[in-house]
């Protein structure tokens, strides 16, 4: 056999190595995490394995691709209606900005430009755990018209994240209240924690609310539950290092369940 080609991948914190024929049909990958080179034909094991020799890192074990799992299966036969997973950050806020637009004319800018600036900053953010071991929803819907910003689910457990444009302005935080700069403060940790609260009620895990705060002049945190998380955007990063909650099997199979629009239907 001759002519295989090797061509790298990365998704979804993986990285794959697909073994091709010349006219760009696949006869192998190999997973570097699991340490295994998944033939779709036993026959051409030497070739492929001759391939990857420049790939391959450690023992691997060497046989037909793994029988899928009920979080794979579940994916698969997700409709593309129905999968939260192609989201981008702030989508819903893309969405209304497209179908109503702000007059050309405006004396100030649109708060929603303001809101859609933190989604898109924290969100990117939290995309980029994704070589951790992390996975990322953004904009899920709720009945009643509310959404969560975004769901974190990585090995520190799972997050309902809120993002809160300050807009150059002091952050005070004193559970329930949040208020920027001179503004009255407002109850938002009392209605982030319900949304936790939901979202643990649908997928039947614990969730845990996040604030993570954008374009902050300062951020002020007191009498704050240990169980709720204030970050600035930019300290997003440090969940990348914390663990001892999900293994990547649970992560799995909660972004499997969390990604189908239908079970947020009855929260």
């Amino acid at each position: 056999m001759t002519g295989l080609r090797v061509v790298p991948t990365w998704r979804h914190g993986q990285e794959r190595y697909y073994v091709l024929l010349p006219d760009g049909r696949s006869v192998a990958w190999y997973d570097r995490d699991a340490g295994r080179v998944s033939l779709l034909h036993d026959e051409r094991r030497e070739p492929v394995l001759e391939a990857l020799r420049p790939y391959l890192s450690g023992p691997v074990t060497v046989g037909p691709p793994p029988v899928p799992t009920a979080s794979d299966l579940l994916r698969l036969s997700l409709h593309p209606d129905d999968d939260l997973a192609p989201n981008r950050p702030g989508e819903a806020l893309l969405i209304a900005l497209d179908r109503d637009p702000a007059p050309p004319r405006r004396l100030r800018a649109d708060p929603r430009r303001r809101a859609l600036a933190a989604e898109q900053a924290v969100g990117g953010a939290l995309d980029r755990l994704e070589g951790a071991g992390w996975r990322t929803l953004h904009s899920v819907p709720l009945p009643g018209g509310t959404r969560i910003h975004h769901l974190a689910l990585g090995p520190a457990g799972l997050f309902c994240v809120y993002a809160l444009n300050a807009h150059r302005q002091r952050v005070r935080v004193a559970d329930p209240n949040v208020a920027l700069g001179r503004t009255a403060p407002q109850p938002l940790l009392r209605a982030l924690r319900h949304q936790a609260d939901r979202a643990g009620f649908a997928l039947t895990a614990e969730v845990r609310p996040l604030l993570a705060v954008t374009d902050a002049g300062a951020v002020d945190v007191r009498a704050v539950p240990r169980e709720l998380r204030v970050l600035p955007e930019s300290e997003l990063a440090e969940l990348a290092g914390l663990g001892g909650v999900l293994k990547p099997a649970d992560i799995e199979a909660l972004y499997g369940h969390a990604r189908d629009r239908r079970t947020w239907l009855r929260v």
